[in-house]
């Protein structure tokens, strides 16, 4: 996620603990839809896609957060 950004992202998970709580609960969401989606946890179409949202979500703040760090 956010390749450019892969130092400011190392240097704000080491110090901002906002950015690192939303960065580590995007990647669990993240795996809990992997896992969903191949059918190792059980969910309906309609928690997959709630849950996507949600995560998608959490990347617009992670988003926000780093362009604002980067200016």
């Amino acid at each position: 996620m956010f390749p450019e950004y892969r130092d400011l992202i190392t240097r704000l998970k080491g110090h901002d603990h906002h950015f690192t709580r939303l960065f580590d609960k995007h990647n669990e969401l993240d795996q809990t839809i992997k896992n969903m989606e191949a059918h190792i946890q059980p969910a309906t179409v309609t928690e997959i896609e709630q849950l996507k949202k949600e995560k998608l979500a959490l990347k617009d703040q992670i988003y926000a957060l780093l362009r604002q760090a980067a200016a």
